[in-house]
């Protein structure tokens, strides 16, 4: 089902079978792009509900000022970084790495199926700052336009190609030294 017609469905007050669709048609997509930045399997089942229920309960407000898939990766990528911050804070006050801490959720990765190269890869961009890790993520991930990342994240279309090239960057020069 096509975005404009979940969005019909539920003007037309089938709410429920709306929402029903949406969870049916993201769920693995947003599973994964929450996954990336959290690095264990657990967090991001925990996460990806109540992103949803976020979005369950925000959507009646959606405007439709832009598109549904890009306000649903919106809300995600933003729950997503705000379960970061706060692992970070509370890493800060038991004096842990959080960027240690994400490595060793990598290497400990029952569900992480990937050779040693994807798992270098996986904590080279753990060690990108925040901003160029989530455009790296949503571009090299999860395939999006730098429109619609612009879009999601409110920023240039210029300010995220060049934070990508800097992510890309760091990210290249990590696997090079890896394989030396």
């Amino acid at each position: 089902m096509t975005d404009k017609e979940i969005l019909d469905l539920y003007k037309s007050g089938r709410r429920e079978a709306a929402f029903r669709e949406i969870v049916e048609s993201y769920s693995e997509r947003l599973y994964w792009h929450v996954r990336r930045f959290l690095c264990s399997h657990e967090d991001t089942d925990d996460l990806l509900q109540e992103i949803f229920i976020k979005v369950w309960n925000a959507l009646p407000g959606f405007r439709g000022e832009s598109q549904l898939y890009t306000w649903i990766y919106r809300v995600a990528t933003n729950e997503s970084l705000n379960f970061l911050q706060k692992m970070k804070i509370r890493s800060a006050l038991q004096f842990e790495s959080i960027s240690a801490k994400m490595e060793e959720r990598i290497d400990e990765d029952v569900h992480l199926d990937g050779d040693k190269l994807q798992r270098d890869l996986m904590k080279a961009v753990q060690r990108l700052p925040a901003k160029q890790r989530t455009v790296f993520i949503m571009r090299w991930f999860d395939d999006m336009s730098y429109e619609d990342i612009s879009e999601i994240l409110g920023t240039s279309v210029g300010a995220l190609k060049a934070s990508y090239h800097f992510a890309s960057e760091k990210i290249k020069a990590e696997l090079e030294k890896n394989l030396k």
